[in-house]
């Protein structure tokens, strides 16, 4: 940890957490902290959906929710970064406090609700920016919109083409009734209408789905159907949970929203090994959920994602935590035996664990 991460971690966990957010961009739009220099390990350069990735380790969306700080957050050695979630108009989201902090658990409850400037504000930053390293945006739908998919429509049309990806979020548990765009017939619906916007708008860049945690079986089979035979170009797996495991300790555990961090590692990554055998490694996956050592990226890997991505261990770790993954995550497939990162994913599965 850089002396950075140890004077400023502690202060800002004195502040209430939307209020250290505010201050961590702040921070980053002044030049601090400085940049980390690049991972250039070649064992961690990976191909996913026609992109080229100096590493595999991606910031998840909801740090940079309106596109202020991409290029001073690759600057801290990931290998891309996801901005948003945007939708078309503002959104001030749901009432504070709405962001808790359960620092034993290592885990974060958050019930934000899509917050953001709306996606003309982030159109001219993304726009005025340089092109330089992979920079991803995630696409969301207003509370009130009467049709949410024309959100998303709108969303795609209008970043797309300042977005190296797009991420189709339709699994944040804090929009009601959000999750059910996850159903079979919504899901192909909405697919064929993106796609359509894409082609139409001459569009060329991979789009990807975001899904939630908490599906049963029938629920992934039915995504992972729809995904194949519609040719999305890749699966997030996954977004927050719902769900609150027993062992929470903080007081905060039974706050209402989606639980983020450490608790989510297992789950996650069950589900995301369970998308990766339905799809027979024909979708490429990102996985996502707790991720907060190279070991954890590592198993991501292992169970079937290509990418990985994190956010709340930095809340914890700070962002030095990026470089000492990417040097964990290295040593780890070097000592496993694999000569490329592409040999590992799905590596778990093969090997019948």
């Amino acid at each position: 940890m850089s002396w950075l991460d140890r004077l400023a971690l502690p202060a800002l966990r004195l502040l209430p957490p939307e209020t250290a957010h505010a201050v961590t961009l702040a921070a980053l739009k002044s030049g601090l902290p400085a940049a980390a220099p690049a991972t250039t390990d070649a064992l961690l350069r990976v191909r996913f959906a026609g992109m080229d990735f100096v590493n595999p380790i991606g910031l998840a969306a909801g740090f940079d929710k309106n596109a202020d700080v991409p290029d001073a957050m690759l600057a801290q050695g990931f290998g891309f970064v996801e901005v948003g979630s945007l939708t078309p108009r503002p959104q001030a989201g749901n009432p504070r406090p709405r962001v808790f902090r359960l620092t034993g658990d290592g885990a974060v409850i958050n019930r934000l609700g899509f917050n953001n400037a709306g996606i003309a504000d982030a159109e001219a930053r993304l726009r005025a920016r340089p092109r330089r390293g992979i920079v991803g945006v995630n696409i969301g739908a207003n509370a009130d919109s009467a049709d949410r998919i024309a959100d998303y429509c709108m969303g795609l049309g209008a970043l797309g083409p300042y977005a190296d990806y797009v991420t189709v979020n339709v699994s944040s548990p804090n929009t009601p009734g959000l999750r059910g765009l996850q159903e079979k017939a919504v899901l192909e619906d909405l697919v064929d209408r993106l796609f359509a916007v894409r082609d139409d708008s001459g569009l060329v860049l991979p789009i990807l789905l975001k899904i939630a945690p908490d599906l049963g079986d029938g629920e992934l089979a039915d995504i992972a159907e729809v995904a194949v035979e519609k040719g999305l170009d890749g699966i997030v797996v996954s977004n927050t949970t719902i769900d609150r495991p027993p062992d929470l300790a903080d007081s905060h555990r039974d706050e209402a929203g989606g639980l983020s961090g450490r608790p989510l590692m297992a789950p996650s990554t069950r589900i995301l090994a369970r998308m990766h055998r339905l799809t027979a490694g024909r979708i490429a996956l990102v996985g996502v959920g707790g991720v907060a050592s190279g070991a954890d990226a590592f198993a991501k890997i292992c169970a079937g994602a290509t990418l990985v991505q994190l956010y709340t261990a930095l809340i914890f770790q700070g962002p030095g935590l990026v470089r000492r993954i990417n040097r964990d995550l290295a040593a780890l497939l070097r000592s496993h035996g694999f000569d490329s990162l592409e040999t590992a994913v799905g590596s778990a599965d093969e090997n019948g664990a």
